[in-house]
């Protein structure tokens, strides 16, 4: 009989802040401030979405933005973290990295320093309710000017010691090149923060290779572009640098037709450390354990192979010793059970 991988102990390293709303979260905020939801968001069904041609990509972004439109004080701000918590708690996570751009939220929480204090104090709150570690991953738009990523990198060192833990660079990797970005990565790095910038998911493995050349990538949110260079596979795996993978949305998204065609296994096979991850579930339908059921559907993952892939989550994360070895314990009896 199949184990139940929402009991498999495991570290979640790629979410995004507003995509981890529950839907039902969004339609009653939405009904909170006036905000008119397009179908897409309102449904009940994920959007469909296909973001390999820039206007899809544009949709995706127009859907993200307007649900994030409707987290407009402190209290939302809290009730999502919390409610974000309680779900991955429920899918087997024992550690959240959670990654937001505050200038996002910033004009309508009182400014960029309040909107980081109010999620760092959500996050602080939720994870004293939940019992989960939770960190915060900043990090920039790469469609925004490089200073604008300077500034966040100065101000995530800031609060290195109050829960932000790293530093990244998300949005379409087409645009703006990655070392545009190196100096706020430097920044980042030099304040003890983890470099953890996107690449590999709309662009090819070049955009993987540029993340650890002119970022010093300790690991790549996305990456399984890279599954198309077996030099920079072999590379990946020399360094030891984990790739985010988030299956549901690369479908989700068009990067691959199917969920067989996430290229998962030659990613296992060539010894690339991997961390399964949810990335927006507003929008792509399915949480963090949904995950590695989908890896065991379609690629056959055994038992074994699921455990560590959870042992490559929790070694990837920037969790402490003790919690390192809870989870990793916590593998090691799910196997046996």
């Amino acid at each position: 009989m199949e184990r139940d991988v929402r009991r498999l102990p495991k570290a979640h390293l790629h979410l995004h802040f507003t995509g981890s709303m529950r839907p039902t979260t969004l339609l009653e905020l939405a009904d909170k401030y006036g905000v008119r939801l397009p179908e897409a968001l309102t449904g009940g069904e994920p959007p469909e979405l296909r973001a390999t041609d820039e206007r899809g990509w544009f949709r995706f972004q127009r859907l993200y933005d307007i649900a994030r439109s409707c987290l407009r004080s402190p209290e939302d701000i809290q009730r999502l973290v919390h409610e974000t918590a309680m779900e991955d708690v429920a899918d087997g996570s024992g550690w959240l990295e959670i990654q937001v751009d505050p200038t996002s939220y910033a004009p309508l929480l009182g400014g960029l320093v309040p909107a980081i204090e109010i999620i760092l104090d959500a996050v602080d709150r939720a994870a004293r309710d939940t019992g989960l570690g939770i960190r915060v991953v900043i990090a920039a738009n790469r469609m925004k000017h490089p200073l604008d990523a300077r500034t966040l990198a100065r101000l995530a060192v800031r609060y290195a010691d109050q829960g932000v833990i790293g530093f990244g660079l998300s949005n379409d990797e087409r645009r703006g090149m990655a070392r545009d970005f190196d100096r706020a990565f430097a920044i980042a790095r030099e304040g003890g923060l983890l470099a953890a910038p996107h690449g590999g998911e709309l662009s090819g493995p070049s955009s993987v290779r540029d993340c650890l050349d002119d970022l010093d990538a300790s690991r790549i949110g996305h990456g399984v572009r890279a599954a198309e260079d077996p030099r920079l596979l072999r590379k990946l795996a020399e360094r030891g640098v984990t790739c985010e993978v988030c299956p549901a949305s690369n479908v989700a998204l068009g990067v691959y037709e199917k969920p067989a065609d996430v290229p998962l296994r030659t990613l296992f096979d060539a010894g690339v450390p991997m961390a399964l991850g949810a990335d927006d579930p507003l929008l792509f339908g399915s949480r963090l354990a949904a995950q590695y059921d989908l890896v065991r559907r379609h690629h056959a993952f055994t038992d074994e192979e699921l455990a560590e892939l959870a042992r490559q989550s929790v070694r990837g994360s920037v969790a402490p010793v003790e919690v390192r070895e809870k989870l990793l314990g916590g593998i090691d009896a799910w196997l046996a059970s």
